[in-house]
């Protein structure tokens, strides 16, 4: 048995801050026009505010780098969804910027966390499967809100994407749609949670399970109560319920090996409140 916390992989938002100087109005001293001749008032110019960009639309796919799919904002051009692509939009939203009487910054931390919560818990109806499917699974979500300067334009949308990573840092291309994806074998199969080596060793590394791997995640275990568990109690959790699972899919009943990574004190923070088995592919 071998096993370690784990390290999921964390999509960070990152707060664009941004600030607009100010304009100091030039002065000058004006002229005294003489008796006999007339002055012409010139013509007030007149300014068109810009026009607000367009709420994202449902479906559509985008070219996206891993640093791309963690930035707060995104100007990628649609492509379609047929050819290859790294995310889809399966959510577009209105955001809440009026909060007890204050209109809110598109940067604000309350606005992020307002989409950061949002796109999550609206993934599982894209994507389908099980809670426990989509926990071992390498699929999540990513979002973007409006650049300052759309915000200003009156842009008030935020956008969820799915994406799925192929390790870490690095996005799977995708082609079609990841809508029930993981309502399918061959879905969960491809977009499933695997390893290059054994958890807790050198060169172990989540992947796809449509990459090269040579381990596989076999079940999550969840660790119940109000609190963080300690290491300790964490880790003897998986005990019993790896080496079960990873009997059951040994070739030798009685000679298997199993891996477990349960989660740190800040992973459980974070709402990672389960731990993972891991068998042999």
């Amino acid at each position: 048995m071998t096993g370690r916390p784990a390290a999921l992989l964390l999509l960070l938002v990152v707060v664009l801050a941004g600030c607009s100087p100010g304009t100091d109005e030039p002065t000058s001293t004006p002229s005294t026009p003489s008796a006999t001749t007339p002055t012409a008032s010139p013509a007030e110019p007149t300014t068109r505010a810009p026009k607000p960009p367009p709420v994202p639309t449902v479906g559509s796919c985008y070219r996206l780098s891993y640093v791309q799919a963690v930035a707060p904002t995104s100007r990628a051009p649609r492509v379609p969804c047929r050819d290859g692509h790294a995310a889809e939009t399966f959510h577009a939203g209105r955001l809440e910027r009026v909060i007890d009487g204050r209109l809110l910054a598109i940067d604000s931390r309350r606005l992020q966390e307002q989409v950061a919560t949002t796109c999550p818990r609206l993934l599982p109806e894209h994507v389908g499967g099980t809670e426990e499917q989509r926990r071992l699974s390498m699929l999540r979500s990513v979002w973007f809100t409006p650049t300052l300067p759309q915000s200003d334009a009156g842009a008030d949308w935020f956008r969820c994407d799915a994406v799925a990573l192929a390790r870490d840092s690095e996005l799977l291309e995708l082609t079609g749609s990841l809508s029930g994806v993981l309502d399918t074998e061959e879905g969960r199969g491809r977009f499933g949670m695997c390893g290059t080596a054994e958890p807790g060793t050198e060169g172990f590394e989540r992947v796809a399970c449509s990459q090269s791997h040579s381990w596989r995640a076999l079940r999550s275990v969840a660790l119940t109560g109000p609190g963080y568990p300690g290491d300790g109690a964490a880790q003897q959790a998986g005990e019993e319920p790896c080496t079960a699972a990873a009997r059951a899919v040994a070739p030798d009943p009685l000679d298997f090996q199993w891996g477990y990574e349960w989660p740190t004190a800040e992973q459980w923070e974070a709402g990672q409140t389960y731990g993972i088995c891991w068998a042999p592919a």
